[in-house]
């Protein structure tokens, strides 16, 4: 990895989410009960939607797939926070660095797209119903959905590959609670111009063009749902729409604060706590969101369970 008067370092140390000692144990136990609710809530929509066939419709199909895309975050993320509140230094081999660097970006970025791919999913339900069997057939939700992990699969490979050339001399103290791009750089020696480019460029490309789609997808629906006549009607309407753009919100926003500005010691400090929201909140909110609030969903569960206790 390194030549000449560089040695080669084969693992950081992760300071954590905080170093202050009477938080460690109280937030492990709260990050603990987080990560059980992520794991219980995405992995029973996943198999609740792949069990129930009234669900097997391109708005669950994409749900499912979000609910696998948070799974798979949390898991690369949370187990070694955890690790980090009971332990004195939390050390990640150079590999698994790499290797978690990697993986939390390939899921990162399926996640802007998958947010996008469902708000057109329900734009078109809502604003053009009558062609909506056809513009949303199995076919074209299944390429989107290719297309949404090839994203996040080109994404991810370019910056680690760009981040594998790096040299690491200096202190290998990493100032967050997992291996995420500028906190990374922050530690090199090398040049990171190329890096901090690709990063910014990618990071603009993942957060602006979703942001965009899911924008203009929110207002036309938001438009159609004024047009209903009942009072109740728009209500309900209403009510789901905001607490989906709330979950949107709060996810684009944390990573617009933490990606889309100049890093700096700082602000990566303000970092750790905005990734909070888009790596560990978020994902466990969303099953609650998009799915307990939905009377089919409730109804699936209620059959799932009667069956499971009646065979």
């Amino acid at each position: 990895m390194a030549e000449g008067n560089y040695s080669t370092l084969t693992e950081f140390v992760l300071t954590g989410l905080t170093e202050k000692p009477g938080l460690q144990l109280p937030l492990f136990f709260l990050f603990l009960g987080i990560y059980a609710v992520t794991i219980l809530g995405n992995l029973g929509m996943v198999m609740l939607i792949l069990f129930s066939p009234h669900l097997h419709t391109p708005m669950y199909f994409f749900l499912s797939n979000l609910s696998f895309v948070d799974l798979c975050q949390s898991s690369v993320i949370i187990p070694k926070m955890l690790e980090n509140f009971v332990v004195e230094k939390s050390v990640i081999s150079y590999a698994g660095c790499m290797a978690q660097f990697y993986f939390f970006d390939v899921f990162a970025v399926s996640e802007c797209h998958m947010l996008a791919a469902m708000a057109y999913d329900r734009y078109v339900a809502i604003c053009n119903p009558l062609l909506y069997n056809a513009m949303m057939s199995y076919k074209v939700c299944s390429w989107m959905v290719v297309g949404v992990y090839s994203i996040g699969l080109i994404c991810a490979t370019g910056e680690t590959v760009c981040l594998l050339r790096l040299l690491f001399c200096k202190a290998y103290d990493i100032n967050h609670y997992f291996c995420d791009l500028f906190p990374l750089l922050e530690q090199s020696c090398s040049s990171t111009f190329i890096n901090e480019t690709l990063g910014l460029s990618f990071s603009s490309f993942n957060i602006i063009v979703p942001g965009l789609t899911i924008l203009s997808s929110y207002v036309f629906i938001i438009a159609s749902i004024l047009r209903i006549p009942s009072t109740e009607g728009r209500s309900k309407a209403f009510s789901t729409c905001s607490s989906h753009i709330l979950a949107i919100a709060v996810f684009f926003g944390s990573l617009v604060f933490m990606y889309l500005q100049p890093s700096s010691v700082s602000s990566m400090d303000q970092g750790k706590v905005s990734s909070v929201f888009y790596t560990i909140i978020v994902p466990m909110l969303n099953p609650l969101i998009y799915s307990l609030r939905n009377k089919d969903v409730k109804v699936a569960l209620y059959k799932f369970v009667e069956r499971r206790q009646f065979p």
